[in-house]
């Protein structure tokens, strides 16, 4: 009746606005970037970087960390992992808001695109986190808040469409086989 018309008058003004994504980009230049091989997980020292290393390398570019190791510094004496390359020009791309996976398939193909003419790019990455304190993770558990909410996993794609995945979740959850 009436209560369910001025229910839904309230959700559409006030709720929909909530659930469209929020999109920022930033250019980020002259950036320390760690060289990577497809074909190499752990890396080899002066040829390339393991997994771990560019794992830890993205949360500091993500939280616009300095990479330059200063002592002056109080937030992070953090820098790139060796060997590495300075790349004139990088592109950080967020996207804010409740994802369906189709959506996350779209833009892992659109993303694919930038290995086409010109070749620019020799690998590319895509991050989605879960919200910290999600109810649910992967499996049938429960996500443990714990200390930190980890949840998320990272699609680190190449220009030869090799790619690597990885997941990071809290101690106290399901991780996927």
């Amino acid at each position: 009746g009436a209560e369910g018309s001025t229910l839904m008058s309230y959700f559409s003004k006030n709720q929909i606005q909530a659930l469209k994504p929020k999109i920022t980009f930033s250019t980020l230049r002259d950036l320390q970037c760690p060289v990577l091989h497809s074909n190499d997980l752990q890396g080899k020292p002066e040829e390339s970087c393991s997994t771990e290393e560019l794992f830890e390398w993205l949360g500091a570019v993500m939280n616009q960390v300095s990479l330059d190791n200063k002592s002056s510094s109080f937030l992070s004496t953090y820098c790139c992992p060796e060997p590495n390359t300075v790349v004139e020009k990088a592109f950080l791309c967020t996207i804010t808001g409740f994802i369906i996976p189709e959506k996350i398939i779209q833009l892992l193909e659109q993303l694919c695109c930038y290995f086409g003419e010109p070749k620019l790019a020799y690998w590319l990455t895509l991050t989605v986190h879960g919200f910290a304190d999600s109810p649910v993770s992967w499996r049938e558990s429960e996500h443990g808040f714990h200390k930190g909410g980890e949840n998320l996993y990272n699609f680190v794609i190449f220009r030869n469409l090799d790619y690597w995945l990885q997941m990071a979740v809290g101690a106290h959850d399901d991780c996927p086989p």
